[in-house]
């Protein structure tokens, strides 16, 4: 994103001294903690890799594969990825193993990226999930066939960008003439605890449905 909210908290984050951040928003590898999903006693959501992107073009292959393994090996938790490289994920996508239990999602800001839309459909999951955050233009005519799950969300920091209401209403009802879930994350804004994330008066929170897997 032009004001990446990752950015800014990866160099917060080096500068007290993190030592995961010791390389502040340059790609880094942290092979030490695949291991972590298995000494969960409780099933969790996780948000995968939430300050990068799996499929960045400078990740290897193989350790994509490795984290894929541990999702595949723990089928108690979900896993929800979301990527603004759908090609890559797409040219990999028959080298990896698509358990129930991954999310698969794209980022789609404004109607230009709508092709990470068709991208995305082509991956064999059997949840797949748009993040239109942040939402930074009109969504008309989203085609939801294979969609799962919309989240929306305005843009958050102190060079947040205005997100117009109707266009929040527009992609609702587009959710509910086709059956699919609608999560309303964040109006967003300088504040965005002021202006919260009611939409006319309601929390919007839908899901798909979380069947998670007892541990084998």
């Amino acid at each position: 994103c032009k004001f990446c909210y990752a950015e800014r908290f990866a160099h917060r984050l080096q500068l007290m001294g993190q030592k995961k951040y010791a390389n502040g928003f340059d790609l880094t590898l942290h092979p030490e903690l695949l291991s972590e999903p298995y000494s969960w006693k409780k099933p969790r959501v996780v948000f995968v890799n939430s300050m990068s992107d799996l499929f960045h073009e400078q990740i290897p292959t193989e350790f994509i594969k490795s984290v894929f393994d541990v999702m595949n090996d723990t089928p108690q938790h979900i896993y929800q990825i979301l990527t603004k490289r759908p090609q890559r994920m797409v040219e990999i996508a028959d080298k990896l193993s698509w358990s129930d239990n991954v999310w698969i999602g794209v980022s789609v800001e404004t109607s230009r990226y709508y092709s990470r839309i068709d991208l995305l459909r082509q991956i064999p999951a059997n949840t797949r999930f748009l993040s239109l955050e942040p939402l930074l233009g009109p969504m008309k005519c989203l085609n939801l066939k294979g969609i799962n799950w919309v989240i929306v969300g305005g843009e958050s920091g102190p060079n947040a960008r205005p997100m117009k209401e109707v266009w929040v209403r527009s992609i609702r009802e587009q959710c509910l003439s086709t059956g699919v879930p609608f999560f309303f994350k964040q109006w967003g804004g300088t504040n965005k605890k002021a202006k919260g994330r009611e939409l006319d008066g309601q929390i919007w929170d839908e899901m798909p449905n979380m069947q998670i897997q007892p541990i084998q």
